[in-house]
């Protein structure tokens, strides 16, 4: 039988061969950590729908940012759980807020962790919302101030760069003003560019505390059905001064992140959700699939989409293997 000149069995035969060939490289420098951030002493409260991960209490969170650190995993994101909400979510922007506290401490004990922030206001408002809310009605326009306000409060703290992931239109533009008047103007945004309404976020609300007390999303997040519009929503967000930008969710969302890729020149982040990590795991425990294997092939098949960074809660498992 005669074959064709090219076999492609011939550089798969021998493991090394198909590390120097191998095209898509997984690196814990791809790697950004989400870590949830609550008051009190010694609090370490686990959360159920996503197996190994905890709300920490200041002291907890530093040491797990320590250990992120240790394993070369150049990142985290902090979201606060606070100990108050109300309908202007004042908690999100004052100087002793969880999450300012959180940044100083690690900032103090781990200096060369990059520390971001998500600027959003749905886990201090009494109703759950990523804005203010008139009518039951989120006011768009009203909400921009209070995100700006606390984006610098977070860069006053000590901040590496901040993600706003509350899905106002202009709230990039208006965060990039405020951060620029206050002397910030060489903190980076990481902007939630393309965020979908979607289903897989159900883990990390219940995490964060963070679900609509009335009706939903819908207004403000995008349609899982559309494409074209999140490379406008992405563009725009270029426009107003965003550094890097993100797609979240990730694994649903494949073809979102390469057709982004193909777009747009700034660094891509893909935000690995806590609905597919849970997915995983839960299969995982019931002996469906190797979760190791799948772990890594997924987080791979984001990186192969065209994502340069990846924010997802296997981030020190994924580490720890990688390293070996």
């Amino acid at each position: 039988m005669l074959f064709p000149d090219y076999r492609p069995r011939r550089t798969r035969l021998h493991p090394s061969i198909r590390r120097m060939v191998r095209e898509t490289r997984l690196h814990p420098d791809n790697l950004i950590l989400p870590l949830f951030a609550i008051g009190g002493k010694n609090v370490k409260n686990p959360i159920d729908s996503m197996p190994g991960h905890f709300q920490l209490s200041l002291e907890h969170l530093v040491a797990t940012a320590g250990e992120a650190y240790g394993l070369g995993i150049p990142a985290i994101i902090i979201f606060g759980i606070p100990d108050s909400k109300d309908p202007m979510a004042k908690s999100a922007y004052k100087k002793d807020g969880i999450v300012q506290q959180a940044v100083r401490e690690i900032k103090e004990k781990v200096p060369d962790l990059l520390v971001i922030t998500d600027v959003c206001l749905c886990a201090y408002t009494d109703h759950g919302h990523c804005g203010i809310v008139h009518d039951q009605i989120v006011d768009n326009d009203a909400s921009l101030d209070l995100l700006a306000r606390t984006a610098v409060s977070h860069a006053e703290a000590g901040a590496d760069m901040v993600a706003p992931s509350d899905m106002m239109d202009g709230r990039v533009a208006a965060i990039r003003q405020a951060l620029d008047e206050t002397g910030f103007e060489n903190i980076p945004i990481m902007s939630y560019a393309a965020k979908y309404c979607s289903s897989y976020y159900g883990p990390f609300r219940q995490a964060a505390d963070s679900a609509p007390r009335f009706g939903d999303r819908r207004t403000y997040q995008m349609d899982p059905a559309n494409a074209r519009e999140a490379v406008r929503e992405v563009f725009m967000d270029m426009e107003e001064g965003a550094d890097i930008v993100m797609v979240k969710p990730a694994l649903a969302y494949l073809d979102i992140i390469y057709r982004i890729r193909r777009q747009c020149d700034l660094p891509l982040a893909a935000y690995n959700v806590s609905g597919e990590f849970s997915m995983i795991k839960a299969a995982e425990k019931m002996g469906w699939i190797d979760g190791t294997a799948v772990m890594l092939e997924t987080l791979t098949a984001i990186r192969r989409a065209g994502a340069d960074m990846i924010l997802t809660y296997f981030a020190m498992e994924a580490a720890r293997i990688l390293n070996s």
